[in-house]
Protein backbone atom coordinates (compact mmCIF):
# COMPACT_ATOMS: atom_id res chain seq x y z
CA UNK A 1 0.00 0.00 0.00
CA UNK A 2 2.37 2.04 1.24
CA UNK A 3 4.25 1.41 -2.80
CA UNK A 4 0.74 2.05 -3.86
CA UNK A 5 0.77 5.63 -2.33
CA UNK A 6 4.00 6.76 -3.65
CA UNK A 7 3.68 5.70 -6.76
CA UNK A 8 0.53 7.93 -6.61
CA UNK A 9 2.39 10.88 -5.02
CA UNK A 10 5.01 10.76 -8.08
CA UNK A 11 1.84 10.53 -10.48
CA UNK A 12 -0.10 13.50 -8.97
CA UNK A 13 3.40 15.48 -9.00
CA UNK A 14 4.40 14.91 -12.47
CA UNK A 15 0.88 16.08 -13.93
CA UNK A 16 1.68 18.97 -11.30
CA UNK A 17 4.54 19.59 -12.66
CA UNK A 18 3.51 18.99 -15.98
CA UNK A 19 0.64 22.41 -15.75
CA UNK A 20 2.91 24.23 -13.73
CA UNK A 21 5.56 24.32 -16.84
CA UNK A 22 2.34 24.62 -19.61
CA UNK A 23 0.82 26.85 -17.41
CA UNK A 24 4.06 28.93 -17.01
CA UNK A 25 4.83 28.62 -21.12
CA UNK A 26 0.63 29.76 -21.84
CA UNK A 27 1.26 32.55 -19.68
CA UNK A 28 4.73 33.27 -21.43
CA UNK A 29 3.52 32.75 -24.73
CA UNK A 30 0.16 35.61 -24.01
CA UNK A 31 -0.18 38.49 -25.88
CA UNK A 32 -0.93 42.28 -25.27
CA UNK A 33 -4.37 42.98 -26.71
CA UNK A 34 -4.05 46.15 -28.34
CA UNK A 35 -6.20 48.32 -30.83
CA UNK A 36 -5.59 50.25 -33.46
CA UNK A 37 -8.19 53.16 -33.82
CA UNK A 38 -7.86 54.86 -37.13
CA UNK A 39 -10.11 57.77 -38.01
CA UNK A 40 -9.43 60.08 -41.33
CA UNK A 41 -8.07 57.10 -43.77
CA UNK A 42 -7.85 58.87 -47.40
CA UNK A 43 -4.52 60.13 -47.71
CA UNK A 44 -1.17 58.33 -48.35
CA UNK A 45 0.21 59.52 -44.39
CA UNK A 46 -2.36 57.63 -42.63
CA UNK A 47 -1.65 54.89 -45.07
CA UNK A 48 1.93 54.50 -44.55
CA UNK A 49 1.32 55.60 -40.75
CA UNK A 50 -0.91 51.90 -40.49
CA UNK A 51 1.52 49.79 -42.59
CA UNK A 52 4.57 51.00 -40.46
CA UNK A 53 2.59 49.91 -37.29
CA UNK A 54 1.54 46.34 -38.60
CA UNK A 55 4.82 45.82 -39.73
CA UNK A 56 6.11 46.85 -35.47
CA UNK A 57 3.54 44.73 -34.66
CA UNK A 58 4.72 41.83 -37.16
CA UNK A 59 8.62 42.35 -35.92
CA UNK A 60 10.12 39.56 -34.29
CA UNK A 61 10.57 41.20 -31.32
CA UNK A 62 7.13 42.28 -30.47
CA UNK A 63 5.04 39.53 -32.80
CA UNK A 64 4.97 37.45 -29.70
CA UNK A 65 3.61 39.82 -27.36
CA UNK A 66 1.01 41.68 -29.54
CA UNK A 67 -2.41 40.78 -30.62
CA UNK A 68 -3.17 43.98 -32.96
CA UNK A 69 -6.68 44.37 -34.03
CA UNK A 70 -7.63 47.40 -36.28
CA UNK A 71 -10.45 49.57 -37.12
CA UNK A 72 -11.48 52.81 -38.86
CA UNK A 73 -13.66 55.50 -37.30
CA UNK A 74 -13.41 58.17 -40.34
CA UNK A 75 -13.67 61.87 -39.50
CA UNK A 76 -16.39 61.60 -36.84
CA UNK A 77 -15.47 62.05 -33.07
CA UNK A 78 -18.89 60.54 -32.00
CA UNK A 79 -17.52 57.20 -33.87
CA UNK A 80 -14.44 57.27 -32.53
CA UNK A 81 -15.83 57.31 -29.20
CA UNK A 82 -18.48 54.80 -29.53
CA UNK A 83 -15.17 52.65 -31.33
CA UNK A 84 -13.11 52.66 -28.24
CA UNK A 85 -15.41 52.10 -25.64
CA UNK A 86 -16.34 48.89 -27.76
CA UNK A 87 -12.59 48.36 -27.65
CA UNK A 88 -12.70 48.56 -23.96
CA UNK A 89 -15.51 46.32 -23.76
CA UNK A 90 -13.64 43.78 -25.84
CA UNK A 91 -10.67 43.57 -23.38
CA UNK A 92 -8.40 45.94 -24.76
CA UNK A 93 -5.23 46.63 -23.07
CA UNK A 94 -4.10 49.59 -24.49
CA UNK A 95 -5.21 51.48 -27.67
CA UNK A 96 -2.84 53.26 -29.99
CA UNK A 97 -5.25 55.56 -31.69
CA UNK A 98 -5.05 58.62 -34.06
CA UNK A 99 -7.26 61.33 -32.56
CA UNK A 100 -9.67 63.27 -34.81
CA UNK A 101 -10.34 65.51 -31.86
CA UNK A 102 -7.57 66.92 -29.29
CA UNK A 103 -10.87 67.34 -26.65
CA UNK A 104 -13.90 64.80 -27.89
CA UNK A 105 -12.00 61.97 -26.87
CA UNK A 106 -11.43 63.24 -23.45
CA UNK A 107 -14.17 61.50 -21.64
CA UNK A 108 -14.26 58.52 -23.26
CA UNK A 109 -9.83 58.41 -22.63
CA UNK A 110 -10.65 59.13 -18.88
CA UNK A 111 -12.86 55.89 -18.64
CA UNK A 112 -10.36 53.85 -20.50
CA UNK A 113 -7.62 54.76 -18.24
CA UNK A 114 -9.71 53.98 -15.19
CA UNK A 115 -10.44 50.70 -15.90
CA UNK A 116 -6.46 49.85 -16.74
CA UNK A 117 -6.24 50.86 -20.19
CA UNK A 118 -3.34 52.66 -22.09
CA UNK A 119 -4.43 55.18 -24.22
CA UNK A 120 -1.39 56.39 -27.04
CA UNK A 121 -2.10 58.59 -29.47
CA UNK A 122 0.31 59.58 -32.49
CA UNK A 123 0.74 62.59 -34.64
CA UNK A 124 -2.51 64.61 -33.66
CA UNK A 125 -2.83 64.94 -29.56
CA UNK A 126 -5.31 64.17 -26.66
CA UNK A 127 -5.48 66.47 -23.96
CA UNK A 128 -7.23 64.18 -21.32
CA UNK A 129 -3.95 64.08 -19.08
CA UNK A 130 -4.05 60.25 -18.87
CA UNK A 131 -3.57 59.76 -22.33
CA UNK A 132 0.23 58.88 -23.92
CA UNK A 133 1.08 61.55 -27.03
CA UNK A 134 3.61 60.80 -29.76
CA UNK A 135 4.00 64.47 -32.12
CA UNK A 136 6.35 66.49 -33.42
CA UNK A 137 5.97 70.44 -32.43
CA UNK A 138 2.92 71.22 -34.70
CA UNK A 139 3.51 74.77 -33.56
CA UNK A 140 6.80 74.93 -34.61
CA UNK A 141 6.24 73.32 -38.16
CA UNK A 142 3.85 75.99 -38.65
CA UNK A 143 5.90 79.17 -37.80
CA UNK A 144 9.51 77.75 -39.50
CA UNK A 145 7.52 77.07 -42.55
CA UNK A 146 6.34 79.99 -42.86
CA UNK A 147 8.58 82.01 -42.08
CA UNK A 148 10.36 80.32 -44.59
CA UNK A 149 7.97 81.79 -47.18
CA UNK A 150 7.60 85.17 -45.80
CA UNK A 151 11.49 85.65 -46.43
CA UNK A 152 11.39 84.05 -49.46
CA UNK A 153 8.94 86.87 -50.81
CA UNK A 154 10.62 89.46 -48.62
CA UNK A 155 8.04 90.28 -46.73
CA UNK A 156 5.18 90.90 -49.49
CA UNK A 157 3.20 89.38 -51.66
CA UNK A 158 0.04 87.37 -52.20
CA UNK A 159 -0.40 83.84 -50.62
CA UNK A 160 -3.10 80.65 -50.81
CA UNK A 161 -2.96 78.60 -47.82
CA UNK A 162 -4.40 74.98 -48.59
CA UNK A 163 -4.71 73.44 -45.00
CA UNK A 164 -5.14 69.82 -43.66
CA UNK A 165 -8.08 67.59 -41.70
CA UNK A 166 -10.27 70.44 -39.81
CA UNK A 167 -10.55 69.38 -35.71
CA UNK A 168 -7.11 67.62 -35.59
CA UNK A 169 -4.63 69.22 -33.43
CA UNK A 170 -2.18 68.85 -36.05
CA UNK A 171 -4.31 71.41 -38.31
CA UNK A 172 -5.36 73.63 -35.46
CA UNK A 173 -1.73 74.22 -34.22
CA UNK A 174 0.14 74.16 -37.51
CA UNK A 175 -2.69 76.65 -39.18
CA UNK A 176 -3.00 79.00 -36.17
CA UNK A 177 1.24 79.49 -36.14
CA UNK A 178 1.59 80.21 -39.62
CA UNK A 179 -0.96 82.83 -39.52
CA UNK A 180 0.48 84.50 -36.40
CA UNK A 181 3.71 84.72 -38.55
CA UNK A 182 2.30 85.80 -41.89
CA UNK A 183 0.45 88.71 -39.47
CA UNK A 184 3.66 89.94 -38.78
CA UNK A 185 4.18 91.16 -42.48
CA UNK A 186 1.15 93.14 -43.39
CA UNK A 187 2.16 93.61 -47.69
CA UNK A 188 1.80 89.81 -47.18
CA UNK A 189 -2.17 88.66 -48.38
CA UNK A 190 -3.75 85.66 -47.95
CA UNK A 191 -5.97 85.81 -50.98
CA UNK A 192 -7.31 82.48 -50.38
CA UNK A 193 -7.29 79.59 -47.97
CA UNK A 194 -8.59 75.69 -48.62
CA UNK A 195 -9.29 72.83 -46.87
CA UNK A 196 -7.01 70.15 -48.26
CA UNK A 197 -7.42 66.94 -46.18
CA UNK A 198 -3.65 66.35 -46.47
CA UNK A 199 -4.58 64.42 -49.61
CA UNK A 200 -2.71 65.32 -53.14
CA UNK A 201 -5.88 64.63 -54.80
CA UNK A 202 -8.04 67.18 -52.58
CA UNK A 203 -5.23 70.03 -52.86
CA UNK A 204 -5.72 69.53 -56.92
CA UNK A 205 -9.51 69.92 -56.47
CA UNK A 206 -9.08 72.81 -54.08
CA UNK A 207 -6.05 74.69 -56.59
CA UNK A 208 -8.57 74.24 -59.28
CA UNK A 209 -11.05 76.24 -57.40
CA UNK A 210 -8.89 78.92 -56.17
CA UNK A 211 -7.22 79.29 -59.50
CA UNK A 212 -11.26 79.60 -61.69
CA UNK A 213 -11.25 83.24 -59.75
CA UNK A 214 -7.30 84.17 -59.51
CA UNK A 215 -4.81 82.81 -61.91
CA UNK A 216 -1.58 81.54 -60.69
CA UNK A 217 -0.05 85.37 -62.06
CA UNK A 218 -1.47 86.71 -59.36
CA UNK A 219 0.03 84.55 -56.53
CA UNK A 220 3.25 84.83 -54.97
CA UNK A 221 4.03 81.68 -52.80
CA UNK A 222 2.04 78.69 -50.88
CA UNK A 223 1.55 77.22 -47.67
CA UNK A 224 0.29 74.14 -48.08
CA UNK A 225 0.17 71.64 -45.14
CA UNK A 226 0.01 68.81 -48.57
CA UNK A 227 -0.08 69.20 -51.80
CA UNK A 228 2.99 71.38 -52.98
CA UNK A 229 3.97 68.70 -55.67
CA UNK A 230 0.82 68.49 -57.19
CA UNK A 231 0.54 72.39 -57.25
CA UNK A 232 4.10 72.13 -59.26
CA UNK A 233 2.89 69.63 -61.65
CA UNK A 234 -0.55 71.55 -62.08
CA UNK A 235 2.00 74.71 -62.80
CA UNK A 236 3.77 73.34 -65.10
CA UNK A 237 0.82 71.78 -67.00
CA UNK A 238 -0.14 75.36 -67.23
CA UNK A 239 2.49 76.28 -69.07
CA UNK A 240 5.11 77.64 -66.32
CA UNK A 241 8.89 76.36 -66.73
CA UNK A 242 10.19 75.04 -63.59
CA UNK A 243 12.38 78.06 -63.17
CA UNK A 244 9.28 79.79 -62.68
CA UNK A 245 7.52 77.61 -59.95
CA UNK A 246 6.31 79.72 -56.88
CA UNK A 247 7.89 78.93 -53.70
CA UNK A 248 5.84 76.19 -51.43
CA UNK A 249 6.72 75.66 -48.09
CA UNK A 250 4.67 71.56 -47.10
CA UNK A 251 4.83 68.51 -46.31
CA UNK A 252 7.21 65.76 -46.81
CA UNK A 253 5.55 63.79 -49.72
CA UNK A 254 8.72 62.01 -51.31
CA UNK A 255 7.38 64.12 -54.77
CA UNK A 256 7.87 66.92 -53.34
CA UNK A 257 11.35 66.36 -52.30
CA UNK A 258 12.17 64.86 -55.33
CA UNK A 259 11.39 67.91 -57.51
CA UNK A 260 13.25 69.71 -54.99
CA UNK A 261 16.39 68.23 -56.49
CA UNK A 262 18.75 70.04 -58.62
CA UNK A 263 17.61 69.67 -62.33
CA UNK A 264 19.14 67.71 -64.38
CA UNK A 265 20.06 65.45 -61.66
CA UNK A 266 19.53 61.73 -62.87
CA UNK A 267 17.18 59.96 -61.00
CA UNK A 268 16.06 56.65 -62.00
CA UNK A 269 12.21 56.47 -62.87
CA UNK A 270 11.76 59.79 -62.75
CA UNK A 271 9.10 61.12 -64.95
CA UNK A 272 7.66 64.81 -64.95
CA UNK A 273 6.41 66.03 -62.72
CA UNK A 274 8.02 63.23 -60.56
CA UNK A 275 11.99 64.25 -61.28
CA UNK A 276 13.88 67.13 -60.21
CA UNK A 277 13.33 70.74 -61.23
CA UNK A 278 14.88 72.76 -58.61
CA UNK A 279 11.52 73.62 -57.48
CA UNK A 280 11.72 76.38 -54.36
CA UNK A 281 10.42 74.56 -50.99
CA UNK A 282 10.67 73.67 -47.53
CA UNK A 283 9.67 70.60 -46.65
CA UNK A 284 8.68 69.73 -42.91
CA UNK A 285 6.87 66.18 -42.00
CA UNK A 286 5.19 64.59 -39.30
CA UNK A 287 7.10 61.30 -39.44
CA UNK A 288 5.00 58.50 -39.62
CA UNK A 289 6.83 56.25 -38.09
CA UNK A 290 5.38 58.18 -35.04
CA UNK A 291 2.34 55.27 -34.66
CA UNK A 292 4.74 52.57 -34.61
CA UNK A 293 6.55 54.43 -31.73
CA UNK A 294 3.42 54.64 -30.00
CA UNK A 295 2.60 51.10 -30.64
CA UNK A 296 6.39 49.95 -28.91
CA UNK A 297 5.85 52.40 -25.81
CA UNK A 298 2.71 50.90 -25.46
CA UNK A 299 4.10 47.32 -24.88
CA UNK A 300 6.97 48.74 -22.64
CA UNK A 301 4.00 50.84 -20.67
CA UNK A 302 2.49 47.57 -20.19
CA UNK A 303 5.00 45.40 -19.19
CA UNK A 304 6.13 48.22 -16.21
CA UNK A 305 8.35 50.27 -17.69
CA UNK A 306 8.41 54.22 -17.43
CA UNK A 307 7.34 55.90 -20.25
CA UNK A 308 6.62 59.62 -20.34
CA UNK A 309 3.14 60.78 -21.27
CA UNK A 310 4.51 63.58 -23.58
CA UNK A 311 7.15 62.47 -26.05
CA UNK A 312 8.13 65.20 -28.81
CA UNK A 313 9.94 64.19 -32.36
CA UNK A 314 12.20 65.29 -33.84
CA UNK A 315 11.04 68.27 -36.73
CA UNK A 316 12.19 67.00 -39.97
CA UNK A 317 13.10 70.16 -42.35
CA UNK A 318 14.42 70.05 -45.33
CA UNK A 319 14.82 72.71 -47.92
CA UNK A 320 16.65 72.74 -51.52
CA UNK A 321 20.26 72.99 -49.74
CA UNK A 322 19.56 69.75 -47.33
CA UNK A 323 17.58 67.61 -49.73
CA UNK A 324 19.77 64.41 -50.45
CA UNK A 325 18.49 61.22 -52.26
CA UNK A 326 18.67 58.07 -51.05
CA UNK A 327 20.74 55.44 -53.19
CA UNK A 328 19.17 52.17 -51.61
CA UNK A 329 17.26 53.14 -49.03
CA UNK A 330 18.73 51.41 -46.28
CA UNK A 331 18.70 51.95 -42.67
CA UNK A 332 22.40 52.92 -42.63
CA UNK A 333 22.02 55.21 -45.69
CA UNK A 334 18.90 57.33 -43.88
CA UNK A 335 20.82 57.33 -40.49
CA UNK A 336 22.98 58.99 -42.51
CA UNK A 337 20.67 61.60 -43.79
CA UNK A 338 19.24 60.52 -47.14
CA UNK A 339 15.62 62.39 -46.86
CA UNK A 340 14.23 61.47 -50.36
CA UNK A 341 13.94 58.30 -52.38
CA UNK A 342 13.67 57.57 -56.28
CA UNK A 343 10.61 57.15 -58.07
CA UNK A 344 11.54 53.80 -59.26
CA UNK A 345 11.51 52.79 -55.33
CA UNK A 346 8.35 54.68 -54.32
CA UNK A 347 6.32 55.14 -57.24
CA UNK A 348 3.65 57.24 -55.49
CA UNK A 349 4.73 60.69 -55.16
CA UNK A 350 2.48 61.04 -52.31
CA UNK A 351 4.19 58.89 -49.92
CA UNK A 352 5.70 60.37 -47.25
CA UNK A 353 9.75 60.48 -47.01
CA UNK A 354 10.67 60.76 -43.32
CA UNK A 355 10.46 57.26 -42.26
CA UNK A 356 13.58 57.07 -40.10
CA UNK A 357 14.34 57.13 -36.33
CA UNK A 358 16.64 56.13 -33.94
CA UNK A 359 14.05 54.91 -31.55
CA UNK A 360 12.38 52.78 -33.96
CA UNK A 361 14.91 50.65 -35.96
CA UNK A 362 12.23 47.68 -36.12
CA UNK A 363 10.43 49.50 -39.11
CA UNK A 364 12.24 51.10 -42.26
CA UNK A 365 11.44 51.69 -46.10
CA UNK A 366 9.33 48.19 -46.35
CA UNK A 367 7.51 49.04 -43.29
CA UNK A 368 6.28 51.93 -44.77
CA UNK A 369 5.76 50.77 -48.20
CA UNK A 370 4.31 47.09 -47.86
CA UNK A 371 3.78 46.78 -44.00
CA UNK A 372 6.93 44.36 -43.62
CA UNK A 373 9.31 44.87 -40.36
CA UNK A 374 13.28 44.88 -40.89
CA UNK A 375 14.97 41.62 -40.21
Amino acid sequence: MRGKSILRCAAIAAIALGLGVGGAHAQAQKKHKIFLSMSYIGNDWQAEAANMIKAMAAHKDLADKVDLQIQVAGPNAQRQIQQINAMVQAGAEAIVVYPISPTALNQVVKNACAKGVKIFAYDAEITEPCAYNISIDQEEAGRKTAQWLADRLGGKGNIVLVTGVPGTSVDTLRTKAAKEIFAKYPDIKITAEAVGMWSQAVARTELSKILATQGWGQINGLWMQVGCYTANAMQLEAGKTPQELLPCAGEGSNGGRVQMLPAGTEVEGATPPYAPLAAPRISYASPPYSGALALKLAVEALEGKDVPKKTTLPLPLVTNDTIKLCQEGSWQEMKAGCNAFKPAVVPNPGWFASIFSDETPEVGLNAALVGQPEE
